[in-house]
């Protein structure tokens, strides 16, 4: 199973993720942030693989929480960009920080379910997390 944090501002966003998440095979939820603290704290408490994260979060950015992964020692998780942000900057740089993908905010069940299975699909070929490679 591929553990999953959902990060995003908007509690009610956050939930609906969650339970999207939570229909697609060889996911399982791990927990909700709803600030960058927030994410910092429970992926140092629950050790993610998959983070779902919005870069528009009230203290930080989910960018600067990509930096702030990216610059620890321990097996970082991997992020899915799940956010409305959708200008060339933010999507170049949360490329660049290791985003796995982006998702531009409103989406359907069935965008997100495609970006998870191809997750899930070449996380398994690789034989854990994607960037860990």
């Amino acid at each position: 199973m591929i553990s999953t944090l959902v990060v995003d501002d908007d509690y009610r966003v956050a939930a609906i993720n969650a339970a999207y998440v939570e229909q697609v095979d060889g996911f399982a939820m791990v927990g909700q942030a709803h600030t960058a603290s927030q994410a910092l704290a429970a992926v140092d408490a629950r050790a993610p693989d998959l983070i779902l994260l919005d870069l528009y979060l009230p203290d930080e950015s989910g960018l600067t929480v990509m930096r702030r992964l990216a610059e620890r020692t321990q097996p970082r998780p991997d992020v899915l960009a799940v956010t409305a942000a959708r200008d060339v900057a933010s999507v170049r740089t949360a490329m660049q920080l290791g985003a796995v993908n982006y998702l531009v905010k409103p989406f359907r069940f069935a965008a997100l379910r495609e970006r998870l299975i191809a997750y899930r699909d070449l996380s398994q070929r690789l034989g854990g997390h994607v960037l860990d490679v």
